[in-house]
C-alpha cells in the first residue's frame, strides 16, 4: 500500500467496509457487519451447503495429504493425522492428545467434517486438553491451535513468527460461520500453521483477555464484534484487528478474503517487522491509557438520576415498547432504573412504558411460547424475529424484571411470564449437582436437509402442528399463535400472540376457559414433539458470575412468589458454587465443566454471586448465605479493590498481567460488576452496620463519576445503585414466635415494590444467632406472643406493628427526590 489509500467495498449483506494505509504503513483493521455484536446484517443465514467449497478443496488436497508422510497416522497406536503445513508431532504431545481424545468417551462426537470412516477425526490440535465448549468446538480444526498463555507466545519469539488470536464465544453464528469457511479449509489451515502461532480464546471463560484486545479493534475499525479476530507480536501487542472474514477473494462481496489478508500481514511482517512492532507498541499504549484511572470525584447528585431516566425515555418506541430502533435487545437494567425512578418521582410515565415493553416482549417471538424463556434479541422493532440462542444471563435478569413488574403493576402476566421462564431453567439449563448452563446456540439441525438452519428448532409449520395436535386444535393453535401457511420466517412459523386471548376466543365463538384448556393440551402436545428435534447445541459450562445471576433471579421469584421449590433452587446453586468453585483461599474459580473448575474468577463473578446470596439469604431467613457473602466481599476487597481511586478492577491484583488492568464501566447485556458491586455494598452496609461498606460504596460512585454526570445512560445499574444511596433505605424486621407463622406480615412485604431495602424475618428463637451479622435485631421481639413488623430506617424505627394493614401504610411511604 503506497501513499494514502481508503479502499471501500459495498455489498448487500454488509455496510461499507474501509481499508486505509498511509506509506508502506499496514496498521489495518477490517470490520464485517456479519458478526455477533452487529446482530442487523445476522440474517445472512448460511447453510452447511455454504462450506462446500472447502469441501470440495478438500477432496482435492486430501489424496495429496494422504500420501505425505508427514499426514499418515503417526505409528500403530497414532490415528489422528499430522497438522497441514506441520510435521509429525512430537510422539509425547501425540499421545496425550490421543489420550485425551480417548478420555472423553463413545458419547463425545467431535466437530468436524475432516473424519474418518464418517466418525473418527481425522485432526486433533491442543484444545482437546480444554474444558470450554467453544475450544472444544475447534479441537479437530486443521489447524494447530493453542489456548491462552505463555507457550504460544514463547514459540512466536523462538520462531520469529505473528500471533493469530481468535476469540469468539459457544453459541456465536458468525464464529461458527468463519470455523467452517477457513478454519476447517486445509489450504488456510497450513498457511496459518506454518507461518503463524495461532490461539483460540473463549470470551466467556477470559473476560479480561477478550476486554484488552475488543479495545484494539474499536480503536482500529471503529467497532467490533464476535468471531473476533487479532495479530499480534510475541509481546502480545496487537498490529491487526477486525471481525469475522470471509475464506477468500470475492466471497460474500469482499474484494479481499481471509486466506490473501494473512499472507499481506505476513509478507509485511517479514519485510518491515520494526515498523509493525511500532504500530503494535503505539496501539498498545492507546489500550492502556484507555483504561488509565480517573481521579475521583465527588459523587454526583439525584439529578443524575432524572437526566438519566429521560434520556433512556426518549429512546421509547411507542408502537412496539423498547428503547432503541431494531435490532431490539432486552436491557433489564433499564428496566430497573425506570421501575425506582417512578417509585420516587411519582411519575407514572416509566412505570408504563416498561410494562408496555414487556408485554410486548411477552408476546413476540423472542419469548419462547412453548418452552418459556428468551431468546438473544430480536432482529426486527416487533419482538417477533429474533436471534434464535438463549442466554442464562438475559433469562435470569429479565426473571427478576418481571417479578418487578408484577409487584408495581400487580399484572398477572408478568408472574406467569417469570414462572415458565424459571421452568425452563430449571427443566433445560440445570446440572444435576446444581450449577446452571451457559447458553444454547441459534442454529440447529434440519433433518430433511441435513443443514444447520437458525431457529428450525423452535419454528413451525401449520402441517407439523396439525400433525402433533389434530385438525380441531390446530385451528385453535394457529388462531391464538397467528400461523399462516405461507408462514413468517424461512417458511415457517415463529409463535407469538399478537392478540389477547379474549379477543382470539370471541373470534372462534369459544369461551376463554375452553380456549385456555385447548392450549394447555396442545402446548403440552408441541412441546413433546419439540423435543424430539435435534436440539440447538448447548454450552454446557457453569459461570460463577451467570449463576450468580440465577440465584437472584430464583431467589427473588421464590420470596415474592411464595414458592419455596425456587428458594430451594437458589440454594441448591449457591452450594455449588461454594463447594465446586471454591479456591482453597476461599475465592472463586470463574468456571466449571467436566468436572473441572478452572480459572482464576473476575469482578463480575463475585459481584455477581455476592448479590445472589443476599437475594437468598433474605428469601430463606438462612444466616449461612449471609456469611458467605460477607466472606466473599472481603475476598473482593482484598484482592480487586482500587485503593487509590475507589472501585474494582476487573483481575485481581496478583491476576496474569495484560496489556491493561480494566475497571468495568458499563452496563450492557450483562451489568457492570461496579455497578453490581455498589449495590452489594449498600445493602451489605443496611444490613450489618458496617460503615466500611457504605463507604467503599461511595468511593466508587466518587470513581465513577465522571460517566454519571454524562447522563448515566451506559450505567443505568449504577444509576440504581446512586438511587439506593440518596434513598432513606428501609430496613425490615418481622419477629415470630418459634412454630408462629409470620407469613400475614411477609404477604405484605412480597407484594409490595421496595427496591432500596433490607428484610430479615427471625424465629424470636433464633435471634441470639442472627444479630451477631444483623445488629438491627437485637431489640426486636414478637410483641405479645404474636408475630410483629418493624420498619426502620437509619436505625430509627416507626411503632412496631402486628397488622398486615399498617404495616401496608408503612412500607408505601417513599422518600421523594429532593427539588433541584
Amino acid at each position: 500500500m503506497r501513499g494514502n489509500h481508503v479502499y471501500s467495498v459495498r455489498h448487500p449483506s454488509f455496510r461499507t467496509i474501509q481499508w486505509a494505509g498511509r506509506g508502506s504503513s499496514f496498521l489495518v483493521a477490517l470490520a464485517l457487519s456479519a458478526t455477533c455484536r452487529d446482530p442487523q446484517q445476522h440474517r445472512g443465514k448460511l447453510k452447511r451447503t455454504d462450506a462446500d467449497a472447502n469441501l470440495n478443496n478438500e477432496a482435492n488436497t486430501s489424496a495429496k495429504a494422504d500420501s505425505d508422510p508427514a499426514a499418515r497416522p503417526l505409528g500403530r497406536d497414532f490415528v489422528a493425522h499430522a497438522l497441514p503445513g506441520l510435521g509429525p508431532r512430537a510422539r509425547s504431545l501425540h499421545e496425550t492428545l490421543e489420550k485425551a481424545f480417548a478420555d472423553k468417551g463413545p458419547d463425545y462426537k467431535p466437530r468436524t467434517h475432516h473424519l474418518i470412516d464418517g466418525a473418527r477425526p481425522k485432526f486433533i490440535n491442543r484444545l482437546i486438553l480444554e474444558t470450554s465448549p467453544y475450544l472444544l468446538q475447534h479441537a479437530h480444526n486443521p489447524v494447530n491451535w493453542y489456548a491462552w498463555g505463555d507457550e504460544p507466545f514463547d514459540r512466536a519469539r523462538r520462531e520469529k513468527k505473528a500471533v493469530l488470536l481468535s476469540i469468539g464465544y459457544s453459541t456465536c453464528h458468525w464464529c461458527h460461520v468463519m470455523e467452517r469457511e477457513s478454519f476447517e479449509d486445509l489450504e488456510i489451515a497450513a498457511y496459518l500453521n506454518e507461518h503463524y502461532v495461532c490461539i483460540k480464546v473463549d470470551r466467556e471463560e477470559r473476560p479480561d483477555v477478550d476486554d484488552v484486545y475488543m479495545k484494539a479493534v474499536h480503536l482500529l475499525a471503529g467497532r467490533g464484534g464476535w468471531p473476533m479476530t487479532t495479530v499480534l507480536t510475541p509481546a502480545r501487542e496487537p498490529f491487526f484487528g477486525g471481525t469475522y472474514f470471509p475464506p477468500r477473494d470475492g466471497a460474500r462481496g469482499r474484494r479481499k478474503g481471509f486466506l490473501t489478508i494473512i499472507k499481506d500481514l505476513r509478507a509485511k511482517y517479514i519485510e518491515s517487522p520494526d515498523e509493525l512492532v511500532e504500530q503494535a507498541m503505539q496501539l498498545s499504549r492507546q489500550i492502556a491509557d484507555s483504561a488509565g484511572i480517573e481521579p475521583p470525584e465527588p459523587v454526583p447528585g439525584p439529578g443524575a438520576i432524572k437526566s438519566t431516566v429521560e434520556r433512556i425515555s426518549a429512546r421509547y418506541d411507542p408502537a412496539w415498547g423498547g428503547f432503541s430502533a431494531a435490532p431490539k435487545f432486552p436491557r433489564p437494567v433499564n428496566f430497573r432504573l425506570l421501575l425506582r425512578y417512578a417509585r420516587r418521582s411519582g411519575s407514572a410515565e416509566p412505570t408504563k412504558k416498561v410494562a408496555d415493553t414487556l408485554l410486548k416482549m411477552a408476546q413476540g417471538g423472542l419469548h419462547d411460547q412453548l418452552g418459556g424463556g428468551f431468546h438473544r434479541y430480536s432482529t426486527d422493532a416487533r419482538w417477533l424475529v429474533p436471534h434464535f440462542e438463549k442466554m442464562l444471563y438475559d433469562n435470569a435478569q429479565l426473571v427478576v424484571a418481571y417479578i418487578e413488574a408484577h409487584q408495581v403493576t400487580g399484572n398477572q402476566v408478568f408472574a406467569d411470564v417469570a414462572t415458565t421462564t424459571l421452568d425452563y431453567l430449571a427443566r433445560e439449563m440445570s446440572d444435576p449437582d446444581g450449577g446452571f448452563y451457559s447458553a444454547t446456540d441459534a442454529d440447529s439441525l434440519n433433518p430433511e436437509t441435513q443443514h444447520e438452519d437458525e431457529g428450525w428448532f423452535f419454528t413451525w409449520t401449520r402441517a407439523e402442528i396439525e400433525a402433533v395436535v389434530g385438525a380441531d386444535l390446530a385451528r385453535v393453535v394457529n388462531a391464538y399463535y397467528a400461523t399462516t401457511a405461507r408462514g413468517n420466517f424461512e417458511h415457517r412459523n415463529i409463535l407469538h400472540t399478537p392478540e389477547a386471548a379474549s379477543l382470539v376466543a370471541s373470534k372462534l365463538k369459544m369461551k376463554p376457559a375452553d380456549l385456555a384448556r385447548d392450549l394447555s393440551v396442545a402446548r403440552k402436545k408441541m412441546y413433546a414433539s419439540r423435543a424430539t428435534r435435534p436440539p440447538p447445541l448447548r454450552d454446557d459450562k457453569i459461570l460463577s458470575s451467570w449463576n450468580g445471576l440465577a440465584i437472584s433471579a430464583f431467589a427473588t421469584a421464590g420470596f415474592v412468589l411464595d414458592r419455596p421449590d425456587y428458594i430451594e433452587r437458589a440454594e441448591k446453586s449457591a452450594d455449588f458454587l461454594l463447594t465446586q468453585m471454591r479456591t482453597p483461599n476461599g475465592g472463586l474459580y470463574r468456571t466449571f465443566n467436566d468436572g473441572r473448575a478452572r480459572h482464576m474468577a473476575y469482578l463480575d463473578d463475585y459481584a455477581f454471586l455476592i448479590a445472589g446470596l443476599l437475594d437468598v439469604h433474605e428469601a430463606s431467613n438462612n444466616q449461612k448465605w449471609l456469611r458467605e457473602a460477607i466472606a466473599l466481599q472481603g475476598v473482593l476487597n482484598r484482592k480487586y479493590h482500587d485503593e487509590s481511586s475507589g472501585g474494582f478492577f476487573l483481575t485481581s491484583h496478583d491476576a496474569e498481567p495484560l496489556l491493561a488492568r480494566q475497571k468495568p464501566d458499563y452496563d450492557g447485556a450483562e451489568p457492570s460488576g461496579n455497578s453490581v458491586a455498589a449495590l452489594n455494598l449498600l445493602r451489605l452496609s443496611e444490613l450489618t452496620g458496617d460503615d466500611d461498606h457504605r463507604s467503599r460504596a461511595e468511593k466508587l460512585l466518587g470513581a465513577q463519576g465522571r460517566v454519571l454526570r454524562r447522563g448515566g445512560v451506559t450505567v443505568p445499574l449504577l444509576m440504581s445503585a446512586l438511587d439506593f444511596y440518596f434513598d432513606r433505605p428501609l430496613q425490615i424486621f418481622v419477629v415470630y414466635p418459634k412454630g408462629g407463622n409470620p407469613s400475614p406480615l411477609v404477604d405484605v412485604i412480597r407484594s409490595s415494590f421496595l427496591p432500596n431495602r433490607i428484610l430479615s424475618v427471625v424465629s424470636e428463637d433464633k435471634i441470639a444467632e442472627h444479630v451477631q451479622l444483623v445488629p438491627g435485631l437485637s431489640d426486636k421481639r414478637a410483641l405479645k406472643g404474636r408475630p410483629t413488623a418493624y420498619v426502620c430506617e437509619q436505625n430509627v424505627c416507626q411503632l412496631p406493628t402486628r397488622d398486615p394493614k399498617v404495616l401496608a401504610k408503612q412500607l408505601a411511604k417513599t422518600t421523594p427526590y429532593p427539588s433541584p
